[in-house]
């Protein structure tokens, strides 16, 4: 009996979902394989997975060329995938707050993309690797016409500089409430990561001045560095950042508040971007290997999106020698195979 009920409505399924997709002008083929793929993921089970299968990973070690950022635990770790229709799968320390750093550029790209278009933001901040370093001043002087993509130092610094603003605090404030906007919550400056920053970001300071020697800055380079280590600076969960992510793999459509915060064209843009140099001179071998777009920072996050499914954000304070945290590469790795994640297969 038990059976035959769940044929009934297995059937009753189907005959809804093709109906619907007549109705709708959308391939029957493509709707019940959707619904076969949505059901057959359980991403809560995937996620504890991942999370067991590389908690006692021990490789990488914790950035210290920030002395705040050396007194993280290198036991730290979450994993939180958000889905394009709102939910959240979580393990481990899920409410942690770390510093974005470096993921926080994915989202001053979108503001720039909303504000000048994409046609700006590849003239004036590119969209080619470097092949270096993410802080080199090398990569600047191979190109001195634009400074490579806006998700490496040199090439973020310039991005700041692009917001539309009356003054300083305007610019800062429409970088933090787009933040806010993302994640659905409000975020906060951690202090002792931005002092610790400001004491020690000499060689940003110095990028900053070289591209204003090249015309690729456009406002004043002190201002540009401050509030570009502010905005490194900011904190947030893995949630949080799981949930920002959401928005990108739902074509810029916040499934949280319901905002459209970017447009699925200029969305594109972002994950074009992250999939070019969101992990450094380590971004070519993690297309290859996991094949999908990802962002990281020397905080110990990393970022990854897949289109019109979910986000998955890691946390893991230990990095490589790129600057990309070791275990949260391992775990994203290992749902994207879970999940046939890959968009190259």
């Amino acid at each position: 009996m038990k059976n035959k009920i769940v044929i009934a409505l297995t059937f009753s399924l189907f005959c809804f979902t093709s109906a619907y997709a007549k109705n709708n002008n959308i391939p029957d083929n493509a709707i019940h394989s959707n619904v076969i793929q949505s059901n057959a993921i359980q991403y809560d089970t995937i996620v504890e997975q991942a999370y067991q299968k590389f908690k006692t990973e021990k490789a990488g070690n914790v950035a210290d060329y920030i002395p705040a950022l050396a007194k993280y635990s290198p036991d730290n770790y979450a994993v939180v995938i958000a889905t394009v229709d709102g939910k959240i799968y979580s393990a481990g320390d899920k409410d942690a707050l770390f510093p974005l750093e470096s993921l926080s550029k994915v989202f001053t790209l979108a503001l720039v993309l909303n504000q000048q278009g994409s046609e700006v933001v590849l003239e004036k901040l590119g969209a080619n690797a470097t092949g270096l370093p993410f802080n080199s001043g090398l990569a600047i002087e191979l190109r001195p016409d634009r400074p490579q993509n806006p998700l490496v130092n040199a090439g973020a610094i310039s991005a700041v500089s692009l917001i539309k603003a009356k003054n300083p605090d305007d610019r800062w404030q429409q970088i933090m409430e787009n933040m806010e906007a993302f994640a659905d919550t409000k975020l906060t400056v951690n202090d002792e990561v931005y002092r610790s920053e400001s004491e020690t970001n000499q060689h940003n300071q110095a990028l900053a001045r070289l591209m204003q020697s090249y015309g690729m800055l456009y406002g004043n380079p002190d201002e540009a560095v401050d509030l570009y280590t502010r905005q490194c600076s900011v904190d947030a969960t893995t949630v949080d950042l799981a949930k920002m992510g959401a928005v990108l793999a739902n074509q810029g459509k916040s499934p949280y508040n319901g905002k459209q915060l970017l447009s699925p064209e200029n969305t594109g843009k972002v994950l074009a971007e992250m999939a070019i140099a969101g992990l450094y001179d380590g971004s070519g071998t993690w297309l290859y290997q996991v094949g999908i777009p990802a962002k990281s920072g020397v905080g110990g996050g990393i970022l990854a999106v897949v289109p019109g499914k979910y986000a998955v954000a890691v946390y893991s304070p230990p990095l490589d020698k790129a600057g990309n945290s070791v275990r949260a590469q391992a775990a994203i790795g290992y749902i994207a195979q879970e999940t046939g994640a890959d968009l190259y297969k």
